[in-house]
């Protein structure tokens, strides 16, 4: 017979990640990094402005304006995925896509590359596919469901996407046995 102590911790941590959801795992860090940045320029800019002789009220509201700015730039979505459908969650809101029922999916170059994804719906979602390469559970959760949509007959444009970002997977985990295993 259990302590009651034990069955609530098994409540506890039962209740922290439903069944079926995978997130991004490495969320946490990137967020620490986003906070981590905007203050170092924050500390730089208001150590600057003093040592010049210049610091002021004014001043300082704007540099922490400015700091708070970067943050916004750098806060990462919260890519989470379950049986059909793929999400993330920004600051304001949290975009949806039912994954089992895509129509297209398109890698946007620039300078972040973005994976574009739509459903038959019509809704979009815009990630990162670092976030995918980073997250085996993530893209295993995503390649699933979008074969399976492509078996339905529904993903007319992104198989070629999908064939690209499935070998560098692969390349990558590749070179992670190697190096793991001294092969490198």
């Amino acid at each position: 017979m259990g302590r009651p102590e034990d069955t609530r911790h098994d409540a506890v941590s039962n209740h922290k990640q439903p069944t079926g959801v995978t997130y991004d795992t490495r969320w946490a860090g990137d967020l620490r990094s986003g906070i981590l940045c905007s203050a170092v320029v924050l500390g730089l800019l208001l150590l600057i402005d003093w040592g010049a002789g210049s610091f002021a009220a004014p001043r300082a509201t704007l540099w922490v304006a400015l700091a708070l700015l970067l943050f916004l730039v750098l806060y990462p979505a919260r890519v989470t995925a379950g049986e059909g459908w793929l999400a993330a969650r920004g600051l304001v809101r949290e975009r949806r896509v039912r994954t089992d029922a895509l129509v297209s999916v398109r890698c946007l170059g620039g300078v972040s590359q973005r994976l574009r994804l739509r459903d038959t719906s019509g809704r979009r979602l815009d990630i990162n596919p670092q976030v995918l390469l980073n997250n085996p559970e993530l893209w295993h959760r995503f390649a699933k469901d979008a074969h399976e949509s492509a078996a339905r007959g529904h993903l007319t444009c992104g198989e070629t996407a999908l064939r690209r970002i499935s070998a560098q997977i692969d390349r990558e985990t590749a070179l992670t046995v190697f190096k793991a295993s001294g092969l490198d």
